[in-house]
């Protein structure tokens, strides 16, 4: 297996110089130990640590902000003891609290060895990118939690998450990300274009090196890596192609043991349908009964 990155630098800077080559950097998502093996083993110059699968495959839940900051960090230190010297971007979702919180984040996900650390605008309890009902933070207070992270960092990549395109649409979307990058963030992130068309505005309007995900059964139309090259992204991850074929696999396998044999759930296609198999509809239920006017 061919490694072109130094061992002896830091994650941050094999990162960097990932980025420095300008080929797109492929990085699939990684939930779980076995995950992280295969990125390793299959020759991926990246691999993504996605707050969605580790929700699910670790720790039985729906992606909608459960998740605490030490749950992922231990996740991250494993998945990085496997990868060795491949670098690891991983979710920090919001940063799980104010910016005193985001920099204690910060500190942990270095010290679990990531090389880069991803944090949205969306208010605390987040939810998945691709599900519906998404709330955001004022930019201002999104400014703060990235300066918090920025101060904090010592190697590791800044990458700012933008959901904004579904709540306020691109172009706020692309202002924000503007924004972010303005203020110092490594790699901007819009989440969940909806057209090949948007693919490319957010490549010729985003200033910094970008982000995009390609999330099966999501929102955003899968283009080849190639098409993506050229429209100026630097990064795309996906983070559910091995976690929803596991799932799938996994139910298929087990279909033949069930009794009743219809026992068995639907396939999964979307992000939905698989929280769905994690017990989405209970914790939104726990929310419901309990939100305050």
């Amino acid at each position: 297996m061919h490694h072109d990155t130094n061992p002896g630098t830091s994650p941050g800077a094999r990162l960097r110089e990932l980025l420095a080559g300008g080929d797109l950097i492929i990085a699939p998502g990684i939930y779980d130990g076995l995950s992280a093996h295969l990125v390793r083993r299959m020759g991926f110059r990246a691999g993504y640590l996605t707050g969605a699968g580790v929700a699910a495959s670790g720790f039985g839940l729906p992606d909608v902000g459960l998740v605490g900051m030490a749950e992922m960090a231990g996740r991250a230190a494993m998945v990085t003891g496997v990868l060795g010297t491949i670098p690891l971007i991983a979710d920090a979702d919001t940063g799980y609290g104010p910016p005193m919180s985001v920099a204690r984040t910060v500190r942990a996900y270095e010290q679990a060895g990531v090389a880069a650390i991803q944090l949205e605008d969306q208010a605390f309890p987040k939810r998945c990118g691709h599900l519906p009902g998404k709330e955001l933070v004022r930019t201002e207070a999104y400014l703060a939690t990235l300066g918090a992270a920025l101060e904090a960092r010592t190697d590791a990549l800044i990458i700012a998450r933008t959901d904004a395109r579904s709540v306020l649409g691109l172009s706020a979307a692309i202002d924000r990300g503007n924004a972010y990058a303005e203020a110092g963030a490594d790699i901007v992130f819009v989440e969940a274009p909806r057209s090949a068309e948007e693919i490319a505005r957010i490549g010729r309007e985003i200033t910094a090196p970008k982000l995009i995900n390609i999330v099966a059964g999501g929102l955003t139309p899968e283009l080849d890596p190639a098409t993506l090259a050229k429209l100026g992204y630097a990064i795309a991850i996906y983070p559910t192609t091995a976690l929803l074929a596991a799932a799938n696999a996994a139910i298929e396998a087990l279909r033949a043991l069930a009794t009743p044999p219809a026992a068995a759930p639907p396939p999964v296609g979307g992000m939905e349908d698989f929280f769905r198999l994690v017990g989405l509809d209970e914790w939104f239920a726990v929310t419901e009964r309990w939100q305050v006017e």
